[in-house]
């Protein structure tokens, strides 16, 4: 499934991949110029014949409660910001709260705080 154009490079397009992180399968919304590789399943790096390093791991926002859907990553692709509700659990209460993500050519995705 082809996901939009990438941002980072001329002929890339974001594509979906199935990855497995300590036992636990994540997706990778990746450029089809990127090729990811692992040699122990946690961390994953660049081969030598990629192009282009961009990739969004679905659960890069787990921490604040977020999972990243194909239709998120498809509108970030297209207009480069996109308003998400994340939860805190600040003080044994679970407090939601809304705030827009960016691309991030470093971690893929980042919050935007006031």
């Amino acid at each position: 499934m082809i996901l939009g154009k990438c941002p980072y490079c001329d002929d890339g397009q974001i594509e979906i991949q199935e990855k497995e992180v300590r036992g636990k399968k994540v997706k990778l919304y990746v450029c089809s110029n990127a090729s990811w590789v692992t040699e122990d399943g946690e961390m994953y790096e660049l081969s030598q014949n990629a192009t282009c390093d961009f990739r969004i791991w679905q659960n890069s926002l787990a921490k604040y409660g977020k999972w990243l859907s194909y239709k998120e990553v498809r509108t970030l692709l297209e207009d480069e910001s996109l308003e998400v509700e994340l939860l805190s659990k600040k003080y044994g209460k679970k407090i939601y709260y809304n705030k827009f993500i960016t691309l991030n050519p470093e971690y893929g995705v980042s919050v935007v705080w006031d």
